[in-house]
């Protein structure tokens, strides 16, 4: 084979199957013997004629997968939270089902403000599902039932869990000392700043 028709035959390749993905592709012998497929109806003369049916190609490449973002639209998840290790437990738990969720932190005020309007209380976590699904304390088991009704996937693939745990920035190796002060050179003596 030509490297020239290399880039040809892939590009006619693609085409073929995302046209096949909606319809059928056939396989069979043309007249002379030779392997032919086409998303055509082969003529009356081929021989050995096999229907085939291609899959769609998806790749997914969102770190969210396509069943959470859907129940996410339907049902958004907020968490009511504060730094407790009760509170990092529930977080860890939405993300191990790769449920997108809104944090609001109670330990500020604007947080507590609306912890106080959802719950009339001012313990946490709390986990909110949509508009009227609202769920004081941790309990996993529960916690579980509630996004299972709501339609979220019972856990992210785990092509996926790669791309959705970001590293924690890292921190300037020198971010306590400040900086020192600056003096200029010392005028050297001429011809002395020649390579040696």
């Amino acid at each position: 084979m030509n490297r020239s028709t290399l880039p040809f035959l892939l590009v006619a390749l693609t085409a073929l199957s995302s046209a096949a993905a909606a319809e059928s592709l056939y396989r069979y012998l043309d007249p002379s013997g030779r392997v032919v497929y086409s998303d055509q109806p082969p003529p009356p003369s081929a021989r050995q004629i096999e229907p085939k049916r291609l899959p769609q190609n998806v790749i997914e490449t969102d770190p969210v997968p396509f069943a959470a973002r859907e129940a996410a639209e339907k049902n958004p998840v907020t968490l009511y939270t504060f730094d407790c290790e009760v509170c990092k437990q529930a977080e860890a738990l939405l993300a191990k089902r790769g449920v997108p969720f809104k944090r609001v932190i109670v330990s500020e005020e604007a947080g507590a403000a609306k912890l106080m309007a959802l719950t009339g209380k001012q313990s946490a976590p709390v986990l909110q599902i949509g508009e009227r699904q609202v769920m004081t304390g941790f309990n996993a088991d529960r916690w579980h039932t509630m996004l299972d009704d709501a339609g979220y996937p019972k856990s992210i693939p785990a092509r996926q869990v790669a791309r959705t745990q970001a590293a924690p920035p890292a921190e300037p190796a020198n971010a306590a000392a400040p900086p020192a002060p600056t003096t200029p050179p010392a005028a050297a003596a001429p011809g002395s700043d020649y390579p040696k």
